[in-house]
C-alpha cells in the first residue's frame, strides 16, 4: 500500500481549509448554540447554522455554487422566490386580522415600522452602494425574510446571501435587540399604561372579503407586490373560510416547515468563508442592524405620539410591534408590558400593530421594486 499517495488524498480537506472557513464554522456553531441552548428562533437558526457549517467544509460540494443538493435548493427555491412565497402562504394561514380590523388606527404604527427601510436606503447610497443594492439592503428593515429575499433576488441577486442572512438573523434576535430600545425610549409609567380592549365583532363575511379586496387593491396599486401579498392573503383565505381545513393546516404546518427547513439550508450554503467574508458583507450586516433599530425607534416614537394625543390611553410599546416579524414582535411588546405589571395585557393591541407591520413591509417592498426598477 502506497501511503505517500493515499495520505494526501485523505487529508485534502485539511489542505484546502483556510482561516475564513474557520471563522464561518465558529459563526455556524454560534447560530446552532443560540437555536439549541437559548431557543432563539430554532426553526430558522438551526438549519441556517448547519447549512453554514456544511458550506465551510472544503471540497464537500455543499455550497450554493457547487453542483449538488444545495445548488438545487438555492436555484429552485431562492432564485425563483418559491420558498419565500410558500412561507408566506403559511404565515397568512396563521395570521388573525381581527385585531387590526377592530382597531384600524394600528395601520399607522405598521407604517411607522417601515421607516428603517427608507432611512437605511438613503444611508446605503451615501456609503456608495448603487441604487438597486441600496434598495435591497434597505428592505432588511422590513424584518421579514421572505420580503427581503424576494426584493433582493430581483434588484441585486449578487447580494442575496448577506441580505438573507442579515434579515433572518436579526428577525431571530428580536428578543435581544428590541428590549433595550423599548426601555431606553419609554418610561416605566408609559410601559404600565393599560389599554381597554372591547373587541368589535368582526363578521365572517368581512374576514373573507378582506384578503380578496386587499389583494386586488394592493395588486392594482403596486403590481410588483402582487406575488407576496397574494400568497399571504391566500393563506389567510384558506383559514377564514373554514371550508378547507386540511389545506389551512398543511399551510400552517407541513408547507411552511418544509419550506423554512430548505430555505435555511440554502441560505446557510451561501455562507462559505471565501464568498461571505468581505467588506461589503460587513457593511450590509451593519446596515441591517441600523435598519432594525431605526424601525423600532420610529415605531416607539410614533407610539409615544399617539399616546400623547390620546391623553395617555395608548401604550407606546405597541409601536415596537409595527415591524413585520409576526408574531414575535407582538408577543415581545406584550411581554415587556406585563413584566412591568403582570395585570397589564396589551397582546391584542400589539398584534393589531404587528399584522399591520406585516402588510406594511410587503407594500413597502413592492413600492421599492416599482420605483427602483423604473429608475435603473
Amino acid at each position: 500500500m502506497d501511503w505517500n499517495s493515499i495520505l494526501p488524498e485523505l487529508l485534502k480537506g485539511f489542505a484546502a481549509f483556510d482561516w475564513r472557513n474557520g471563522v464561518m464554522i465558529l459563526a455556524a456553531l454560534v447560530l446552532v448554540y443560540l437555536a439549541v441552548f437559548k431557543e432563539i428562533e430554532p426553526v430558522l437558526l438551526l438549519p441556517i447554522g448547519f447549512g453554514c457549517l456544511l458550506a465551510n467544509i472544503p471540497l464537500s460540494g455543499m455550497t450554493a455554487t457547487a453542483d449538488g443538493m444545495m445548488s438545487v435548493l438555492y436555484n429552485a427555491g431562492i432564485k425563483t422566490e418559491l420558498f419565500p412565497l410558500l412561507i408566506f402562504i403559511g404565515v397568512g394561514a396563521m395570521i388573525d386580522f381581527s385585531p387590526l380590523l377592530a382597531q384600524p388606527k394600528m395601520v399607522l404604527l405598521g407604517a411607522a415600522g417601515q421607516f428603517g427601510i427608507f432611512g437605511t436606503l438613503m444611508l446605503a447610497i451615501v456609503l456608495g452602494f448603487p441604487l438597486n443594492e441600496a434598495a435591497s439592503i434597505g428592505v432588511i428593515g422590513a424584518i421579514d425574510g421572505p420580503t427581503s429575499i424576494f426584493v433582493a433576488s430581483k434588484l441585486a441577486p449578487e447580494l442575496l446571501a448577506p441580505i438573507a442572512v442579515a434579515a433572518y438573523s436579526y428577525m431571530s434576535l428580536i428578543p435581544i435587540i428590541q428590549p433595550p430600545l423599548m426601555k431606553l425610549l419609554t418610561t416605566k409609567k408609559e410601559r404600565m399604561i393599560k389599554m381597554d380592549y372591547a373587541p368589535k365583532p368582526i363578521s365572517k363575511t368581512t374576514l373573507i372579503f378582506f384578503p380578496v379586496v386587499l389583494t386586488l387593491v394592493v395588486g392594482l396599486l403596486v403590481p410588483e407586490a402582487t406575488p407576496l401579498i397574494s400568497m399571504l392573503m391566500l393563506g389567510n383565505l384558506l383559514k377564514v373560510t373554514g371550508v378547507v381545513d386540511r389545506l389551512s393546516n398543511a399551510a400552517q404546518n407541513e408547507i411552511i416547515n418544509i419550506s423554512t427547513l430548505f430555505l435555511g439550508l440554502a441560505i446557510g450554503s451561501t455562507m462559505s468563508g471565501q464568498a461571505f467574508l468581505n467588506l461589503d458583507t460587513l457593511m450590509i450586516m451593519g446596515l441591517g442592524l441600523f435598519a432594525f433599530a431605526l424601525d423600532t425607534v420610529a415605531g416607539l416614537l410614533f407610539g409615544k405620539l399617539m399616546s400623547f394625543l390620546s391623553g395617555g390611553k395608548i401604550n407606546p410599546l405597541i409601536g415596537a410591534a409595527g415591524i413585520s416579524a409576526f408574531p414575535m414582535a407582538g408577543r415581545l411588546a406584550a411581554k415587556t408590558a406585563s413584566d412591568e405589571d403582570p395585570d397589564n395585557f396589551i397582546l391584542m393591541h400589539a398584534m393589531g400593530s404587528n399584522t399591520a407591520g406585516q402588510l406594511g413591509s410587503v407594500i413597502a417592498g413592492g413600492i421599492l421594486l416599482s420605483v427602483v426598477s423604473k429608475l435603473l
